[in-house]
C-alpha cells in the first residue's frame, strides 16, 4: 500500500472510532451511586462496578408520573427529646444534624404527639382542669423542657425546612365516657371543646415559632389493646367529628390551611375507613388525606388496600404516619443483627392464630426498605418513622412498651449508635425530596429485588433499589435511550442519583 493511501486509511479509521466513542459517550447515563449493605457500607458512594453479565434491565419512565412526594422523616416524642437533653451538646447536635441537615438525612416530614403518649415519661394533658369547656386553662407547659427545644433545634439545622403534623393519643380523661387515659370514647358534649383544643394547640405552637402543617384526628382509633393512652372512634364517629366540629372550627379560626388526616392505624381496615371519610362532598371537603401504620404485618404491604384508598380519593394525601421495630429491645453496637431475621414484633406472640403468618421473624432493615418501596409503588406519598432517638432499653416509655429507633443512645456514657435503620431511612429522605414525582418503572420480575424512582423538583432523578437476597446482582439502568451498567451487592440498598444534565 502506498504511503499516502495508508495514511488516508489511518485517518479514516481514527475518525470512525472517534465517532463511535462519541456516540457511546452520548448514550452513557451519568449517575452517582450510594450504598448501604450488610457487608458494611453506610450510605457509601461507590463508583467501581464489576463487568456486567446477565444484567437485569430497569427501565425508568419519568413521562408516566404518579403521586407527588410529601416527604420522609420521623417523630418528635417526649422520650426522644428527654434523651437528647441528657447528652452532651456535641452529641445532641450530632444527632440533630444527622437527621435534619443537608449533609445528613435531611428529614422533610415529621410528627409529634398532642398530650402524652406511651413514649412520654408520664400521663399528661394540656387541658388538665376538669369541665373547662372553653379551655381557658389550656397550656403547653409540659412541652417546654424537652419537646419544643428539640423541634426548634431541628429547625435550626434544617436548611430546607420540614413539615410537622400532630396527633393526639387521647383527650383528657374528663372528656371521655370512661374517665380514663386508656380506652373509652369522647363524649358528644365535648366534641366542640375537643375541636377547640386542636385550634389552641396550633396557636400555642405558633407562639413558640413552630408552624404546624396539620393533624391526624386520632392515633389508632381502633385502640391498642387497652395498654397506653388511647381513645376510640368508629369510622362514622370520626367523620362526623371532622365534618361537623373540627373542620368548621379550624376554618372559623382562620386555620383552614391546616391539613387533616383521618384514620391513622393499620392498613387491613383501610377500605372501610376511606369509604366513610370520603362519603360525600362535605366530608371530603375537610379530610385532606389518610394516615396509616404498618403494624398489621412484618412483611405485607397490603397493596390492594393502598390502591383502593388512592382510587377512593385520588387527589388526597396517603401518608404512612408511624412505623417502627416494635416490642423489641434494641441491639447495641451490632450492625449485623439489623440485617438478620431475628426480630419479633407484637404479633409474633399476640396476634390471633389466623394472623400469625403475617408476623414471622424478620430483618429490621428488610422491613423498612420493603415497606417504604412498596408504599411508594402503591400511591403512598409520605413515610414517617416513629421515635428518632431511644435508649438501650428501647425507652423511656411509661408503659414499658420497648421499641427500636434508628438512633440509640447511652446517656450515662454519652454514646450514640447510628443503627443501619438510620441509613435505610436516609436513602429515601436525602435523595427523594418534597414535590418529587414518583414515576412508573419497568423492573425484572424477581420477588426480592425492589425498585422505586422519582423525579425531584430540580429535575434530578432518584432511584432506590433494595436487593433482599444474599446474591449480588448486575443491572442496567435505562433512561430515555441512555443506559449505565451497575452492580448491587447481596442484602444491600442503593440510591442512584441521575443529575438533570444527564437525562
Amino acid at each position: 500500500m502506498k504511503g499516502l493511501e495508508k495514511y488516508g486509511l489511518i485517518i479514516l479509521l481514527t475518525t470512525i472510532m472517534a465517532c463511535k466513542s462519541e456516540k457511546n459517550s452520548e448514550q452513557s447515563l451519568e449517575v452517582e451511586v450510594y450504598e448501604t449493605s450488610q457487608k458494611g457500607n453506610k450510605l457509601t458512594r461507590i463508583s467501581d462496578f464489576p463487568e456486567s453479565k446477565d444484567s437485569l434491565v430497569i427501565q425508568l419512565k419519568p413521562e408516566k408520573e404518579l403521586q407527588t412526594i410529601s416527604g420522609f422523616g420521623g417523630a418528635f416524642t417526649e422520650s426522644s427529646a428527654y434523651l437528647l437533653n441528657k447528652l452532651s451538646k456535641k452529641q445532641r447536635d450530632t444527632i440533630l444534624k444527622a437527621y435534619f441537615s443537608k449533609d445528613g438525612a435531611n428529614y422533610s416530614l415529621t410528627r409529634t404527639h398532642m398530650n402524652s403518649c406511651d413514649f412520654s415519661l408520664s400521663n399528661y394533658s394540656y387541658a388538665s382542669v376538669e369541665d373547662d369547656m372553653k379551655l381557658e386553662h389550656f397550656n403547653i407547659d409540659e412541652d417546654r423542657d424537652d419537646l419544643i427545644p428539640m423541634i426548634k433545634d431541628a429547625m435550626a439545622f434544617s436548611e430546607d425546612g420540614f413539615k410537622i403534623f400532630a396527633s393526639p393519643w387521647t383527650a383528657p380523661p374528663w372528656m371521655k365516657d370512661n374517665k380514663e387515659w386508656v380506652g373509652g370514647k369522647l363524649l358528644p358534649e365535648y366534641y366542640d371543646t375537643w375541636a377547640l383544643f386542636f385550634s389552641k394547640y396550633a396557636d400555642a405552637y405558633r407562639e413558640e415559632g413552630i408552624d404546624l402543617w396539620g393533624f391526624t384526628v386520632e392515633n389508632e382509633p381502633l385502640g391498642n389493646g387497652n395498654n397506653w393512652e388511647s381513645m376510640h372512634f368508629t369510622p362514622k364517629e370520626m367523620t362526623d367529628f371532622v365534618e361537623f366540629h373540627l373542620g368548621p372550627k379550624l376554618e372559623e379560626d382562620g386555620k383552614g390551611e391546616l391539613v387533616i388526616l383521618g384514620y391513622d392505624q393499620n392498613r387491613e381496615h383501610l377500605n372501610e375507613w376511606v369509604d366513610e371519610m370520603f362519603r360525600d362532598d362535605n366530608s371530603s371537603k375537610y379530610f385532606d388525606g389518610t394516615a396509616i401504620h404498618w403494624y398489621a404485618s412484618t412483611y405485607e404491604v397490603f397493596p390492594d388496600a393502598l390502591q383502593y384508598a388512592h382510587n377512593k380519593a385520588p387527589d388526597k394525601y396517603l401518608i404512612e404516619a408511624e412505623g417502627c421495630i416494635d416490642a423489641q429491645v434494641p441491639v447495641w453496637q451490632d450492625d449485623a443483627w439489623y440485617w438478620k431475621k431475628e426480630a419479633t414484633d407484637w404479633g409474633y406472640d399476640w396476634a390471633p392464630e389466623e394472623d400469625k403468618h403475617l408476623h414471622p421473624k424478620y430483618s429490621p432493615v428488610n422491613r423498612y426498605a420493603r415497606d417504604i418501596i412498596g408504599c411508594l409503588n402503591n400511591w403512598v406519598d409520605g413515610w414517617v418513622d416513629w421515635n428518632m432517638v431511644l435508649d438501650k432499653q428501647g425507652g423511656p416509655n411509661w408503659f414499658k412498651n420497648w421499641c427500636i429507633a434508628p438512633v440509640i443512645v447511652d446517656p450515662d456514657s454519652d454514646e450514640v449508635y447510628f443503627t443501619p435503620l438510620y441509613y435505610t431511612m436516609a436513602h429515601f429522605s436525602k435523595y427523594m425530596r418534597p414535590g418529587a414525582k414518583v414515576m412508573e418503572v419497568d423492573t425484572p420480575d424477581i420477588e426480592k429485588f425492589m425498585v422505586t424512582a422519582a423525579t425531584n423538583p430540580d429535575n434530578s432523578i432518584a432511584v432506590v433499589i433494595f436487593n433482599e437476597e444474599p446474591v449480588a446482582r448486575d443491572y442496567t439502568l435505562v433512561l430515555n435511550g441512555k443506559s449505565v451498567n451497575l452492580h448491587i451487592d447481596g442484602q444491600a440498598i442503593q440510591s442512584i442519583v441521575i443529575p438533570s444534565s444527564s437525562e
